[in-house]
């Protein structure tokens, strides 16, 4: 005889505990803001509009206070006392909406309890509603609606739940005098608790919004500023290992440059060139890291000053006039033999220096081209006290037009940023009074050095 496995446990068990839980987190709801005491449209960004939840509120205890005492004692025939307690316990928490509506239903709602309670001593027969008056609908309604732009949709199903039970109790206690007032009540509730979640619900989402395109554009910033810095490293990478090559070179043959060189000292040169090869491998590792995948390296030299002026010729003939204004004593970093030095009243500009003041004057223009098509454009680079100056300023755009880029990627001023960074050197960007742009760049330049003596007995070059 086959026994049967044993089945899941009785739906009864899971039923009851899942009651028991959701009772549980509809008294948590009930018993716990879900928001600090923050106002409501405390993140508006005029004052009238932080300050209009106040207006509101004042307006409102200041209409039903009165209002609510002068029906409970008029029509209701409540004495005056007792009146305008039940008048002012209804009413005036309404001064609370603004940050803290669920503590104002603490009050409010055992209020309109009582209130009910009160005049079930009254005669059946000087009043037609009940168990909740005229003004005690129409308040609550506004309590209603502003827990529902302020709290979770559990709290509110919990407050609905709460009202339309104690109206169905009170109409129990006494079915010939309940006029639908709390059937009313329930159903006009749920209606407003239903668009003031909808509303609230849709200003959240809008804030999850904004803050995931804040992350996202500080994401694409935080790519942006890597790609420029990877793109720098590559060009640089051209700058080193010309310096790593040209060591390596003067150690390899100072051996057969220089005489009378000891064991020991042509021991250590072979060591330099030995670390030189080293340097230079690992840098062609580390270029190979910082490429991107299925791109070549650049097989063209990187420019340098000396190719200002066919960057500038090119931009005017795109239709962008431009003005090139190049100290003559500059020396470019590439424009020269290895080893050799600046002549008379020359001023050498380091290849790193070099390479980054091509970029930002190529970065400049291309700006200009985007955002002022045919804008006049002065490029300054000259010496300046010790310092390299690279000034780009254009003017107005020379005809009503919308840009050729509307969104760029912003890769011109990182770029910038980042290269006058690597060389010690500080940026200024700034739009001008008259619709134009600057660019200012100050690059330090290493100090002068005077000529080094050539070597007592320099050996032929027939014995090299």
């Amino acid at each position: 005889m086959s026994t049967t496995p044993a089945g899941p446990p009785p739906p009864a068990d899971g039923l009851l505990s899942a009651a028991r839980r959701n009772l549980r987190e509809l008294a948590h709801g009930l018993s716990h803001a879900s928001h600090p005491s923050t106002p409501l449209l405390a993140d508006a960004p005029k004052l009238w509009q932080r300050l209009l939840p106040y207006a509101v509120v004042l307006a409102l205890a200041a209409t039903f206070i009165p209002v609510t005492i002068t029906v409970l004692t008029g029509r209701y025939g409540v004495p005056g006392a007792l009146a305008g307690a039940l008048g002012v316990a209804q009413a005036a928490p309404l001064l609370m909406l603004a940050h803290r509506p669920l503590q104002a239903w603490w009050i409010i709602f055992p209020a309109d309890i009582l209130g009910a309670v009160v005049l079930l001593a009254q005669p059946a027969e000087r009043y037609g509603v009940w168990p909740w008056p005229p003004p005690v609908i129409v308040a609550y309604l506004f309590l209603l609606l502003a827990l529902g732009l302020r709290e979770t949709r559990r709290t509110v199903i919990a407050v609905w739940g709460a009202t339309g039970a104690a109206g169905a109790v009170l109409h129990l206690i006494a079915p010939d005098r309940s006029s639908g007032s709390a059937l009313l009540l329930t159903t006009l509730g749920a209606v407003v608790l239903f668009v003031g979640g909808a509303v609230r619900e849709r200003g959240v989402a809008q804030r999850r919004l904004a803050e995931q395109e804040t992350i996202s554009e500080a994401e694409r910033a935080r790519r942006t500023l890597l790609e420029e810095r990877t793109r720098i490293a590559r060009e640089l990478h051209d700058v080193v290992a010309h310096h790593m090559s040209v060591i390596t070179v003067q150690a390899d043959s100072a051996p057969y440059r220089i005489s009378g060189l000891s064991k020991a000292a042509e021991e250590e040169f072979t060591a330099i060139a030995a670390a030189a090869r080293e340097s230079l491998g690992e840098m062609r590792r580390l270029l190979s890291v910082l490429r991107s995948d299925g791109t070549d390296g650049d097989r063209a030299p990187q420019p340098g000053l000396d190719r200002l002026q066919q960057l500038v010729e090119a931009t005017v003939r795109a239709g962008l006039p431009v003005e090139l204004s190049l100290a003559a004593e500059l020396s470019g970093g590439r424009s020269k033999d290895p080893g050799s030095k600046p002549g008379p009243g020359r001023v050498e500009v380091p290849p790193a220096v070099d390479l980054s003041a091509y970029r930002i004057v190529q970065e400049a223009l291309a700006n200009v081209v985007r955002h002022a098509p045919g804008a006049r454009t002065r490029v300054l680079v000259a010496p300046d006290h010790g310092d390299l100056v690279v000034l780009v300023v254009n003017g107005r755009a020379a005809r009503r037009s919308s840009p050729l880029e509307t969104s760029g990627t912003g890769h011109g001023l990182v770029g910038m940023r980042e290269r006058v960074r690597l060389t010690g050197g500080t940026l200024s960007t700034a739009p001008l009074p008259d619709g134009g742009f600057r660019v200012a760049a100050r690059i330090p330049l290493p100090p002068a050095t005077p000529p080094v003596a050539a070597p007592a007995d320099p050996v032929p070059p027939e014995d090299l």
